[in-house]
């Protein structure tokens, strides 16, 4: 890595941005290019049964559902692991490489281990990874910015962009590997692309400049040998757990939310007792209470995507085009057309608002009541017995959990770093993506109470309890403003 910090931050080479947002674009991109064209045809794989054309696993479709939110929750849990590296012992850019070959290791597992072997070694790897790429790509950005610089929400709505072309075809072309070829050949093509991004960010990686390689707060050699032996102990008792039956593939997305709840309240305290904490700081960090709040109950309906809207599109959709059956992962495609289409329309408004766009209370509340109004879309078609409703009506429904997620989600990233106290830079990163693995834990769980027959009590419900939240915070947002101290 070279260049001065002054000068990385002034310089516009990438639409107004400096150039190393392209490099972390890249990385990105390709990174969620692998996990969800992975993800789109994981639950597929889980369900479907052993014999036939597209031979998967033969899980009951609640178990499916509990797997892939607790997998999902345990994508971001993995955040804090790799965000504590990157402050304590490696730095946010080296760690970001590592868990960056991490994640093609796991893909390269599900491509090549048959059943649950593959399923096992690779998601673990690919949850860690991610975990890993996830929080420290978020903070690397934060590095790229000076304080107070107004690009900073336009630059990670520029990112989220990049997200989602990998979004978007990552599910294409795994989803057409799929029905061609079969599931493995599925998973290979995801390695492929992981493999492609780090090529790419090797390339570009001087870039980045210096302050992201630097480790803010490094953790003393004489504390190494206790967190090795606390690491060990912590993976010792959860094995024990799996073997004794008390954790199971049905309960696991239940015990994920259990456990992120309770380290949601450790590191919230943490936090705010340290003494390397500031007062402004500490205000800060309380403001974020209440918006970790909305930010999980947005979570838990969002990554529904992937279990219940999934199965909705492979059982309850007319997926018929003119006599040819589209794949049922494209459907998780559709989010991230409009996010390609829409990112670049948010980040210039927010950019020609300035100083008067909403607030950031305002922009999460708004983003969790539109994403209850998104599944109240759904009861039109409630309760109907096959593939009744028109893949238009999907898109639709998806177009608004699409505007949702733009009020909300590159938002929290850039809230993120500016609230964060310097000591825990990364680790107010991690925080945020604890309540995104909450919300996702959840919405496994969520997800094992929905069935044909109960649609219209499952997405009324679930709808009118995110409108009420956000409501909630709408009301609470002038105290919320007042403890951010100065951010908006």
């Amino acid at each position: 890595m070279s260049g001065t910090v002054t000068g990385l931050r002034t310089e516009r080479g990438f639409f107004g941005h400096p150039r190393g947002l392209a490099n972390l674009f890249g990385l990105e991109m390709w990174e969620r290019f692998s996990f969800y064209g992975m993800q789109a045809s994981l639950t597929l794989y889980l369900y479907h049964a052993v014999a036939g054309a597209s031979a998967g696993l033969g899980l009951p479709k609640t178990t499916a559902t509990s797997l892939i939110g607790a997998y999902g929750g345990l994508v971001y849990v993995s955040t804090i692991a790799g965000c504590w590296v990157a402050d304590r012992v490696l730095s946010a850019e080296r760690t970001l490489f590592s868990s960056a070959v991490l994640v093609m290791i796991g893909h390269l597992a599900l491509a090549v281990l048959p059943g649950f072997l593959g399923v096992g070694v690779g998601l673990t790897c690919v949850a860690l990874g991610s975990g890993g790429v996830k929080g420290n790509a978020s903070a690397v950005i934060g590095t790229l910015y000076a304080e107070g610089d107004e690009r900073r929400d336009a630059g990670f709505s520029l990112f989220y962009m990049g997200i989602n072309v990998g979004a978007l075809t990552g599910p294409l072309l795994t989803g057409l590997t799929r029905t061609t070829l079969g599931f493995h050949y599925a998973f290979g093509v995801a390695a492929i692309g992981m493999a492609t991004g780090l090529i790419q960010y090797m390339i570009g990686r001087r870039n980045l400049g210096t302050e992201a390689g630097v480790v803010p707060n490094p953790l003393p050699r004489s504390r190494w040998t206790m967190v090795a032996g606390a690491t060990v102990a912590v993976a010792a008792v959860v094995v024990l757990l799996v073997l004794s039956g008390v954790i199971t593939a049905t309960n696991l997305a239940d015990v994920v939310v259990i456990v992120c709840g309770v380290a949601a309240v450790v590191y919230f305290a943490v936090i705010l007792a340290s003494p390397t904490v500031t007062t402004t700081e500490r205000s800060r960090v309380l403001s974020f209470i209440p918006l970790f709040i909305a930010n999980a109950v947005f979570w838990s309906l969002y990554q529904q995507q992937f279990t219940v809207v999934e199965i909705y599109g492979d059982g309850r959709t007319d997926r018929n085009l003119s006599g040819w059956q589209m794949p049922t992962e494209w459907v998780t495609s559709f989010n991230p057309v409009f996010i390609i289409l829409l990112a670049p329309v948010f980040a210039l408004l927010w950019i020609r608002l300035g100083p008067r766009q909403p607030s950031t209370p305002i922009k999460f509340a708004l983003g969790t009541v539109i994403m209850g109004l998104a599944f109240l879309l759904f009861l039109p078609w409630a309760g109907g017995v096959g593939p009744t409703t028109p893949l238009l009506a999907l898109a639709v429904i998806l177009l608004v959990f699409t505007i949702a997620e733009l009020l909300i989600s590159p938002v929290g990233l850039s809230l993120a770093t500016k609230i964060s106290p310097r000591t825990f830079r990364s680790q107010t990163v991690a925080l945020y993506f604890l309540s995104v693995a909450l919300g996702t834990a959840m919405s496994g769980s969520l997800a094992g109470h929905y069935s044909p027959q109960r649609e219209a009590p499952y997405f009324g419900i679930l709808g009118a309890a995110a409108i009420i939240v956000g409501l909630v915070v709408v009301g609470l947002s002038p105290m919320i403003r007042r403890l951010m101290a100065g951010v908006r």
